[in-house]
């Protein structure tokens, strides 16, 4: 029996804790299931994020580990003294995103695992990533920091430097990041701290992002076309302007009918002169002055006052024909009388 307390007391005392949770977001899971605030993480313990999970962690000596979208990390050894510091502390990072921050122990102390090689640190803050086939990307934000693998060491002494490396050994000459490095990634998702698709708490969020935050943040509905521009309500034409039909103006005389000559005759002067006949025997009746015309006309243009007037010219025109037959048959007579 007490061979069987002991065994069942051992997990227990193997689940040392190292570190509590400060930030969570979305889904973020460890060893016992689902990890929310303050809760405790362990040594040996395997901390997951989902596709959108975030979170913040700070150890014993104050280390800070920031765990990004879609990553895996395990604690893998941590050594704990008197002095509030650390003797070791090892993580191992399988895949993800991460940042780092130093905490009060000996650099010597600090050690990050990847699938390409091993990050040293220097008393330091840093980005790195780590991608489906173990590719491996480190930015320096402050101190120093060493990577090292199968192809040879890389040191990163300047803010923003950064290095790829490989499982094969493949390594990149340490230069400043810059937003080509997602494209050599493979990954527009890499470096979400950097580029800002992920933000942090607290002081761990404000290192800056080596000009990566010209990156724009990732959205959901980022690939959708963008909806069809509204019309401007100030730049419309009022509704009596738009497309108007062109109205059909009424035909009217050229000039009012007072001043239009009857029977497209030559214009006459305003005084009767005998219709200009050459015999000189036109009757002036006052039917073309002005002010019997006027009164006649002035105030009537409907047709069929001008159809009256027309009526009246001819009656006058047969009149005149009458009276020039008359002058001449007296004239005849006339002349008659002197021969005899």
């Amino acid at each position: 029996m007490l061979c069987i307390a002991l065994n069942s007391a051992w997990p227990a005392l193997a689940a040392e804790p190292v570190g509590q949770a400060v930030v969570i977001k979305t889904q973020v899971t460890g060893q016992s299931g689902p990890i929310e605030v303050d809760t405790r993480v362990h040594r040996n313990e395997r901390i997951k994020t989902s596709q959108s999970g975030l979170g913040q962690f700070v150890f014993h000596d104050g280390t800070k580990l920031a765990v990004g979208w879609g990553s895996s990390v395990v604690i893998d050894k941590y050594v704990f003294d008197d002095s509030q510091s650390v003797k070791k502390l090892t993580i191992r990072a399988a895949k993800g995103t991460f940042r780092w921050v130093s905490g009060s122990s000996n650099s010597s102390a600090y050690q990050i695992l990847t699938p390409a090689g091993t990050i040293g640190v220097r008393g330091t803050a840093f980005d790195f990533y780590v991608g489906p086939d173990g590719t491996t990307a480190v930015v320096l934000l402050n101190g120093a920091a060493r990577f090292c693998g199968p192809g040879g060491c890389r040191q990163l002494q300047q803010r923003c430097d950064c290095v790829v490396a490989k499982p094969n050994g493949d390594m990149s000459a340490a230069r400043r990041v810059d937003p080509s490095i997602l494209e050599t990634l493979g990954n527009q998702r890499a470096l979400p701290f950097l580029s800002g698709n992920q933000r942090l708490a607290g002081g761990i969020g404000m290192l800056g992002g080596c000009n990566m935050a010209s990156v724009a943040p990732e959205r959901r509905d980022r690939n959708r076309p963008p909806p069809p521009a509204l019309p401007n309500p100030q730049k419309q034409d009022p509704p009596q302007k738009q497309a108007e039909p062109q109205k059909e103006r009424p035909n009217k005389p050229d000039k009012p009918h007072h001043e239009k000559p009857h029977h497209d005759r030559p214009d006459r002067p305003d005084k009767h002169d005998g219709h200009n006949k050459p015999d000189g025997h036109g009757r002036h009746d006052g039917h073309d002055r002005p002010g019997n015309h006027g009164q006649n006309h002035g105030n009537d243009r409907d047709h069929r006052g001008h159809d009256r007037d027309h009526k009246g010219d001819r009656d006058h025109d047969k009149d005149r024909d009458r009276d020039h037959d008359r002058d001449r048959n007296h004239d005849k007579g006339r002349g008659f009388n002197r021969n005899r």
